[in-house]
């Protein structure tokens, strides 16, 4: 049996893309006023988490991922 690795469309890694700069602009507006430390620190995680795995994405290589690059070793 052999894996097949569906590639999405222009349209859809556009929106994976811009989901991912969700994540980065989260991150980097830091933890919002109100927020518990504890509470950030899970969203900091889930979002890194995110980031990590659309890097690891074979289909975004044509995207400029330095912004999530950057956002995971700012947040790791």
């Amino acid at each position: 049996m052999t894996d097949i690795i569906d590639t999405p469309s222009a349209e859809e890694i556009a929106r994976h893309y811009s989901a991912a700069m969700d994540s980065v602009n989260l991150l980097n507006a830091g933890k919002p006023e109100g927020m518990s430390d504890e509470d950030w620190a899970d969203c900091v995680a889930r979002n890194v988490a995110h980031l990590e795995i659309m890097v690891a994405k074979p289909w975004m290589s044509g995207q400029d991922l330095s912004p999530l690059q950057d956002a995971i070793a700012a947040n790791s």
